[in-house]
C-alpha cells in the first residue's frame, strides 16, 4: 500500500509530491480494482488543478470581497478579518481518510455489517471545503462598558451577517447548499429561510468547545465548492489556539483509536487502509519532512511556504473599527 508520506522526503514540490502520488494510487487501484484508491487519485487531481489554475481564485476572491466592502460600510464600529484559504495536502489527506474510517464505522454500529465499495465511494462526493473563507468579527472594547454587553452584541452582529450572506453572494454567482442537518436547537437567531443552510456550532457547540458558523456555496463560475464560516474573535482564539484546537485534535486520535478496537484489523481492507494512512501522518514528524519551500523546527514552528501543512492563504483582509482610537469611548 502507497501512502503520502512515502512522498515527503525527496525534497520536491507539494505540486510534484501530487501529481507523483495521485498517479501511483492510480496505478495501484487499476491494478486492483480498487474503485476507493481511484476515488482517492480523483481527489487529489481536484488539488493539483486548484494549485495549477489559479484564475478562479482571482474571481472568487473578487466576488468575496465584495461582501468585505459592504461589511465595511454597514458596520464601521467593528474591527473583522476576512481570510481565505486552500487546504493544505497533509490536512486534505487526513480529511478524506477521515472520512472513510467514520463511514465505515457508522456503518457497522447501525448494520452489522461493512459497507461496499460504491457505498463508501458515494459518500466521498461530499468533499467541499478544499476552498474556504473565514470571517472573523470583533467589537472593540471602547465601544461597550461591560463584557458582557460586548458578547451579546458580538452575537447580534454574527448573526446579522450570517443572515445577509445568503442572497448577497446569490447576486454574484454562489448557491447555497442546504447543511443537510435537521437541528431540533436551530438558532432563533437565524431567519427561517437561512436556517437549512448554516450548520450552527454557535448554539450547538462541539464537545471540544468550537464554535462557529459554517454555510458551504457551489461558485457557479467557478464550478467549485466553498466553505465560509463566520466567528467572533473569541471564538476564533478558543478554535486555534485554545483548547479546542488542542482537545479536538486529541479527541480525534481517541476516536480514531477506538474506532480500531471495535473494527480489528483484518476484518475490512478499506478501513485498514485509511487508518493506516491517517495515523502515520498524524505520527508524522514535520521537522524531518523535506519538501521544497517548507521548514519545520517541530510541529509548532513551521515556515509552510507551499501550503503543505496549514493551508495557502488566498484572501488576507483586515478591518479595524473606525472608531477603534476614539479616545471618547462612546457606546453604541
Amino acid at each position: 500500500m502507497i501512502k503520502l508520506n512515502d512522498y515527503l522526503f525527496s525534497g520536491d514540490t507539494v505540486l510534484k509530491i501530487l501529481l507523483q502520488y495521485s498517479a501511483d494510487l492510480k496505478d495501484e487501484a487499476i491494478k486492483n480494482h480498487n474503485s476507493i484508491d481511484m476515488a482517492h487519485s480523483n481527489f487529489l487531481i481536484q488539488i493539483i488543478e486548484i494549485l495549477e489554475h489559479t484564475e478562479f481564485l482571482t474571481s472568487q476572491s473578487r466576488r468575496i470581497n465584495e461582501f468585505y466592502m459592504y461589511m465595511a460600510n454597514k458596520y464601521p464600529f467593528l474591527a473583522f478579518t476576512f481570510k481565505g484559504r486552500i487546504k493544505s495536502l497533509i490536512r486534505a489527506e487526513e480529511k478524506f481518510n477521515g472520512y472513510i474510517l467514520e463511514y465505515i464505522y457508522d456503518y457497522y454500529l447501525a448494520y452489522g455489517k461493512y459497507p461496499n465499495e460504491a457505498e463508501i465511494k458515494n459518500n466521498l462526493n461530499f468533499f467541499r471545503d478544499l476552498i474556504a473563507y473565514r470571517i472573523v468579527i470583533s467589537l472593540p472594547q471602547c465601544h461597550v462598558s461591560e463584557q458582557d454587553k460586548r458578547v451579546e452584541r458580538e452575537l447580534k452582529y454574527l448573526y446579522e451577517i450570517a443572515n445577509v450572506i445568503p442572497d448577497f453572494l446569490e447576486e454574484r454567482g454562489f448557491t447555497a447548499e442546504l447543511s443537510g442537518l435537521i437541528d431540533i436547537n436551530g438558532s432563533k437567531f437565524l431567519t427561517e429561510n437561512n436556517l437549512p443552510y448554516y450548520r450552527d456550532y454557535v448554539q450547538n457547540p462541539r464537545s471540544s468547545g468550537y464554535r462557529s458558523l459554517h454555510i458551504t456555496f457551489y461558485d457557479n463560475f467557478a464550478r467549485c465548492y466553498t466553505e465560509l464560516q463566520l466567528r467572533t474573535k473569541d471564538m476564533d482564539d478558543l478554535a486555534e489556539i485554545g483548547r479546542a484546537n488542542h482537545i479536538g485534535y486529541e479527541k480525534q486520535q481517541e476516536e480514531n483509536r477506538a474506532k480500531r478496537d471495535i473494527i480489528p484489523k483484518g476484518k475490512c481492507k478499506i478501513f485498514d487502509e485509511a487508518y493506516e494512512r491517517l495515523i502515520k501522518l498524524q505520527e508524522l514528524d514535520l521537522a524531518a519532512v523535506n519538501v521544497n519551500m517548507f521548514m519545520a523546527y517541530n510541529n509548532q514552528l513551521i515556515n509552510d511556504g507551499c501550503g503543505l501543512f496549514r493551508g495557502r492563504q488566498i484572501l488576507p483582509f483586515e478591518h479595524l473599527s473606525r472608531f477603534q482610537d476614539d479616545r471618547i469611548g462612546k457606546s453604541l
